[in-house]
């Protein structure tokens, strides 16, 4: 497991990107991940999940995120669907209905539902570490240049 006990806001400059990768992490947990144009001002460039992420930019082998621990403090109908996205391998896609079936408790026929797996992705708090670009048909909480780059690189 990678550890992230180290508490705070971390970024580094993603030439790939065009933009910044920025975590906010505490107590063990990855609380967020979003994709700046300027970081915040006491963000920190070294870290361990940061280095795992630009491994998985560089794009020379696949690399998943498995044993990061995110903090999930959502709903729990959504917090289902967004493990269900983590279940998704490098390399694959699924539609919005498809993850509905995946989802426990979900009707992949009931429009409330699939609104429901679409308000997930879209307030998905760790685009990429929770790969919402692996959804086809689904919104991402990540800005569309990253998501199409991100999808790009697993040649989705």
């Amino acid at each position: 497991m990678v550890d992230v006990t180290d508490a705070g806001i971390y970024a580094r400059e993603s030439p790939y990107l065009d933009r910044y990768v920025q975590l906010g992490v505490a107590s063990g947990r990855v609380l967020s991940v979003s994709f700046p144009e300027i970081p915040d001002d006491d963000a920190e460039a070294d870290h361990a999940v940061l280095d795992r992420i630009f491994e998985y930019l560089d794009g020379l082998e696949p690399v998943t995120f498995d044993d990061v621990r995110v903090a999930m403090t959502m709903p729990t109908d959504q917090r289902s669907v967004l493990e269900q996205v983590q279940q998704v391998p490098y390399g694959d896609q699924v539609t919005v209905e498809t993850l509905a079936r995946m989802t426990a408790g979900l009707d992949h026929e009931n429009e409330t539902d699939i609104i429901l797996v679409r308000t997930a992705l879209d307030e998905n708090p760790a685009p990429l570490l929770i790969p919402d670009h692996r959804v086809r048909d689904g919104p991402s909480a990540a800005p569309p240049d990253v998501e199409q780059k991100l999808r790009s690189l697993e040649e989705l």
